[in-house]
């Protein structure tokens, strides 16, 4: 329609100027011959062969008289061919405004086909293609383009689901046979105190790698979009998390406040459920003794929101939005792990945008976040 507009706007406008010109020309012609030359004519009043008898005014008279006949004549004659001109522009405009558009829609529909494809496009649907046929013209040459980085993208896509299949196992087992062998030599009869205190610091070691590599295979798998969708009760997914989550981190007793309206979202629950662990782990691990958690779901017109506030040490605002990134912590800590691998936050982040969401974090003055994920419903 843009197309349309602009091609039927510069056709008016040409022909606005084509029809001042040919106005201006004619209007030029007309003053130049026809009152000149009778003008010339209307001299030789006096002359030899002139009918006697009757009373002619003079030829100044006679002459002005014509020259403003003529002159009235050729205004009208003008008047009318403008008005012709006007209304055949007119109808000539509407008839290539409409031929115009006919054409736009023609040439541009391998174009919409684009459109539609990128737009229905996800990481189960790119086995799609446009397969435009037709001249091997700039449309056809975007098509192609198009269709050949779809076929990067699948390879991508494939190779990536491949990877984490690979690495869940090729890096899950040897830890999980490591903890087996430290298991095994703690309930020895025969070993010694410090083997089984070397023994225990493996153990946390391992717990720690165990962590790490659960966390990264998490994020790797929560960035990709959520395909199958089917609705979740949040108000039950928190419940969930509330049964698996210490809320005595180091002897420091947590509180934790419900305020859970009925809300449903749509999405994948597993995903979900390990948003609002994250969440809540991330309150209650990083707050204070005797500090407090504040859970909170709503639902309005634009999405459903779950909102995590806790207590806990001041949080500089110009580091929040590093919190989201891997591997970072407060006060930018990226090697003490006691807490946590640092992907808490990521998680949660990836898990919102995969399900067309979004997450923000805001700092309170007297210390610790209110974070709040939104989705769509």
């Amino acid at each position: 329609m843009r197309l349309t507009l602009l091609y039927g706007g510069l056709f008016f406008l040409a022909g606005s100027v084509l029809l001042w010109f040919t106005h201006l020309l004619t209007a030029r012609a007309l003053n130049q011959r026809f009152v000149v030359a009778v003008a010339s004519k209307v001299t030789g009043v006096g002359a030899p062969g002139a009918v006697m008898g009757t009373t002619l005014p003079d030829s100044d008279t006679l002459a002005q008289r014509v020259r403003t006949n003529v002159e009235q004549g050729a205004a009208d004659v003008l008047s009318d061919v403008l008005r012709s001109s006007v209304v055949v522009m007119v109808l000539v405009g509407a008839v290539a405004v409409v031929v115009g558009y006919l054409v736009a829609d023609r040439a541009l529909r391998p174009l919409d086909r684009v459109t539609e494809t990128a737009q229905r496009l996800s990481e189960s649907t790119l086995h799609e293609r446009i397969a435009l046929r037709g001249p091997q013209d700039e449309v056809k040459r975007l098509a192609d383009t198009f269709d050949a980085m779809l076929d990067r993208l699948h390879r991508v896509f494939d190779a990536q689901r491949r990877f984490i299949a690979n690495a869940s196992h090729e890096l899950r087992t040897p830890l999980a046979i490591n903890r087996t062998v430290l298991e095994v030599s703690l309930e020895e009869p025969a070993a010694s105190e410090d083997l089984k205190a070397l023994a225990r610091a493996l153990l946390g070691t391992n717990a720690r790698y165990e962590r790490l590599i659960e966390g990264l295979l998490m994020l790797a798998q929560s960035e990709q979009e959520v395909t199958a969708r089917k609705p979740v009760d949040l108000r039950q997914v928190v419940r969930t998390a509330m049964e698996q989550i210490d809320l005595q981190p180091r002897r420091r007793k947590v509180i934790v406040h419900e305020d859970l309206c009925p809300v449903v979202a749509h999405g994948d629950p597993l995903f979900l459920e390990r948003c609002v662990f994250n969440l809540l782990e991330n309150a209650i691990k990083y707050n204070v003794r005797d500090g407090e958690v504040w859970v909170r779901l709503r639902e309005d017109e634009a999405g459903v929101s779950v909102t995590v506030e806790n207590t806990g040490p001041p949080v500089p605002p110009y580091e929040v939005d590093d919190l989201f990134e891997p591997f970072r912590r407060l006060g930018g800590d990226r090697v003490r792990s006691a807490r946590g691998a640092g992907l808490g936050l990521s998680i949660v982040r990836a898990i919102a945008v995969a399900h067309g969401g979004g997450v923000e974090a805001l700092a309170r003055p007297e210390g610790g976040l209110v974070v709040t994920v939104r989705l769509p419903k």
